[in-house]
């Protein structure tokens, strides 16, 4: 990642998505995704020392099912109103992978992500642009989102399992 300028990379959220899976009813899978994101990365000299911020607002939770996407919405799961961010903040950057600290719902735990270093370019309007993918696995329960219900056939409606999926583009540093 040599070709990165030193600086923070402002996250540009048109080209960004964060993303989620979870089993449902043990029969399939539901995919969300938080429309409303922050965040930066600050690269250090020579393009090492990495570090990452991102907040993802829960009220813009979208899973194409508004009564499923305003009970995510809900006290059952993120309560939007009383937590209105998901927070990532990195501790260290090893090889290809990505170790921080995560915070739902003011819950927070330490989560490891493969993430990958998709390049770099200059756009045709001139913007230099870096892209990073990642992904992880956590507990929904190991963050208070405990809220489930039981199926007549045995097993539950919701997998405590969730695999997030970060599709990263950062825009370079300017000049002052």
């Amino acid at each position: 990642m040599t070709d990165l300028t030193p600086g923070t990379w402002p996250l540009d959220p048109t080209h960004t998505s964060a993303s989620f899976t979870v089993r449902h009813a043990g029969i399939s899978k539901v995919r969300g995704q938080f429309t409303d994101v922050e965040g930066a990365l600050t690269v250090g000299e020579g393009g090492e020392d990495l570090a990452f911020t991102a907040a993802l607002k829960t009220a813009s939770v979208s899973t194409s099912n508004t009564d499923r996407d305003n009970h995510l919405r809900s006290g059952d799961f993120f309560d939007a109103e009383t937590f209105p961010e998901i927070r990532f903040a990195s501790t260290a950057v090893k090889g290809e992978t990505l170790t921080g600290d995560l915070t739902i719902r003011d819950v927070t735990r330490e989560v490891t992500l493969d993430f990958t270093y998709e390049g770099s370019a200059t756009d045709p309007f001139g913007t230099y642009r870096a892209g990073f993918t990642g992904e992880t696995s956590i507990s929904r329960k190991d963050f208070g989102l405990t809220w489930n219900a039981a199926l007549e056939a045995g097993g539950v409606l919701v997998a405590d399992e969730v695999k997030i999926s970060i599709e990263a583009e950062f825009t370079a540093p300017t000049a002052a």
